[in-house]
């Protein structure tokens, strides 16, 4: 069940055959240094979420990204957490460092839309107290965090994006929360989303518009475009996303950053702004974004798992990045999915991620699932087929009587009738089975993130473009897990995202190939602002 772009692309390139040895590949991506970020217990190994210990992974041969950036708002999540428990610098220093970022950016970027000042350098005083008594609260300890605001947080003002709840503050956090300040992170403030997480742009009627940072004309995307945006701009270190038709991957790739989607019934999302339940509950998936690959290794073991009350959660197995040997792999990509050619320089960046695996030696061919091309065709129709009757229902739960433009064009598409949807359904379960088939041959999928760079805000507001959100959308129907890492740039110098999908519960998979192509086309690059 294949479509042969071109009947085989070479798995090496002779004029290169000696370019990476397997030595290379191991210090790329089988280092282990994300995992000497989790807290070291002198009486009993340490041990990562899933109970391995990460000390016997590999050497220390690839420390890039896991030192102190200058300035220090740019370091990455593990680099973080290795200097605070080692007491080479305070909570306290790293978490006035990104205020005061966040001070600098937000007035043109509007991505933190809540923050959590007094409190925040409180909790990190808190943090440096403790450690100076011995104590450890775990692999996030001290190191500063933003929360999109779909998702509740105690204490701190919680809209969702939505105008009813404009004043809300809630008593309990959400599951993911939580989860992350059990660990040690400290919450900086919240950051923007499209109303209910249904767009493609962050905007809202409560807080505005948010801008990209490489270019404050353009969108960061969304709906986790806050989130990208302060990410990309240093603001924070992380953040947790939201993704339901590539509210994740989207924004990280428009922001130049890197963002990873669960598999389907990986990560609760208890406390979440749109609901857990319904005919799309497969589809939307928690994770984190961060500026570096090995920060999303980390972050994602934290906040997965049953919480017992999200019911589609299982317990997955968790399987250490640094563990796969990425030779062994079968790769295919495409650059085109038969539903919207994307823009030359983003086709041109994914073969040339697709040359550079093939360089290394892995088994790479340009083929495509048959059956992607009828993405757009297959998923649209399950954000329309109520009518906007789910989505009328949470906005009376939230007290709101005045809905964002963006939710108009749901409200105005006729409804399904029950055959009609019936149909549908069937001809979703059939081409799911065909995408499994293909996945037979295949551990990963290399794609476009999106059909271009650089999205001028408003372009949602015409249904017309909306297929071009298709490279996305289809993972969110397969459930598969997908991240996205940056690995080119447009000739307007805006960041380029290649996705990376691997099979169902194989976010190892994902991420080691996520930690080759950021290791060989530069990942994450500061923006001017």
């Amino acid at each position: 069940m294949t479509e042969h772009i071109n009947q085989q692309f070479p798995k090496y390139d002779e004029e290169n055959d000696n370019r990476f040895s397997r030595r290379d590949l191991f210090k790329i991506v089988g280092s282990a240094t994300l995992a000497s970020a989790l807290p070291i217990d002198a009486s009993a190994g340490s041990t990562n979420a899933a109970g391995s210990n990460p000390a016997g992974s590999a050497g220390s041969d690839n420390q890039v990204h896991h030192s102190l950036a200058d300035p220090i708002y740019f370091s990455s999540v593990c680099a973080l957490s290795q200097a605070i428990q080692k007491k080479a610098v305070s909570s306290e220093e790293v978490v006035r460092a990104c205020l005061e970022r966040i001070k600098v950016v937000n007035p043109k970027l509007n991505a933190v839309v809540q923050q959590n000042q007094k409190e925040s350098i409180e909790r990190a005083r808190q943090a440096d107290a403790a450690l100076a008594r011995g104590e450890n609260w775990g692999p996030l300890h001290g190191v500063p965090m933003t929360i999109k605001d779909s998702f509740d947080t105690a204490g701190l003002i919680s809209t969702g994006g939505t105008l009813g709840r404009k004043n809300f503050v809630p008593t309990e956090d959400a599951t993911v929360v939580k989860r992350l300040r059990e660990a040690g992170a400290i919450l900086l403030g919240k950051t923007n989303t499209p109303e209910f997480t249904l767009s493609f742009e962050t905007d809202n009627l409560v807080y505005g518009k948010t801008n990209n940072p490489y270019d404050i004309t353009k969108s960061p995307g969304g709906s986790s475009g806050g989130a990208a945006a302060i990410i990309a701009a240093g603001g924070s270190p992380f953040d947790i996303g939201s993704d339901l038709g590539g509210s994740i991957r989207f924004p990280a790739h428009l922001c130049g950053i890197v963002g990873i989607k669960p598999t389907s019934g990986r990560v609760p999302r208890t406390g979440h702004i749109y609901p857990f339940g319904g005919l799309q509950d497969s589809f939307q998936q928690v994770g984190p974004l961060a500026r570096y690959v090995d920060d999303l290794a980390l972050l994602l073991p934290i906040i997965m798992g049953p919480d017992w009350i999200d019911p589609s959660i299982i317990a997955m197995p968790w399987h250490d990045p640094a563990t796969i040997d990425i030779t062994k792999l079968r790769i295919s990509f495409h650059t085109d999915n038969g539903v919207v050619t994307p823009t030359p320089e983003t086709m041109q960046t994914v073969t040339k991620v697709a040359k550079s695996l093939a360089n290394a030696k892995i088994a790479v061919e340009e083929v495509r699932p048959t059956g992607i091309e009828e993405t757009f065709a297959v998923g649209w129709p399950f954000f329309l087929w109520d009518s906007g009757a789910g989505i009328k229902q949470i906005l009376k739960k939230a007290g709101t009587v005045q809905h964002s433009p963006q939710l108009q064009g749901v409200f105005d598409s006729p409804a399904l009738s029950v055959s009609e949807l019936d149909q549908l359904i069937m001809r979703w379960y059939e081409w799911r089975s065909k995408m499994l088939m293909f996945m037979k041959n295949y551990d990963v999928i290399v794609s476009p993130a999106n059909a271009s760079p650089g999205h001028p805000h408003g372009l949602t507001s015409n249904p017309d473009n909306l297929p071009i959100y298709s490279y996305t959308v289809t993972h969110n129907l397969t459930g598969w897990p997908g991240v996205v890492v940056r690995a080119g740039t447009s000739p307007e110098g805006m960041p380029i995202g290649v996705q990376i999908v691997a099979r169902p519960g194989c976010e190892d998979v994902a991420l080691a190939v996520a930690k080759f192509v950021e290791t060989i086309h530069g990942g994450y690059q500061r923006p001017s602002i």
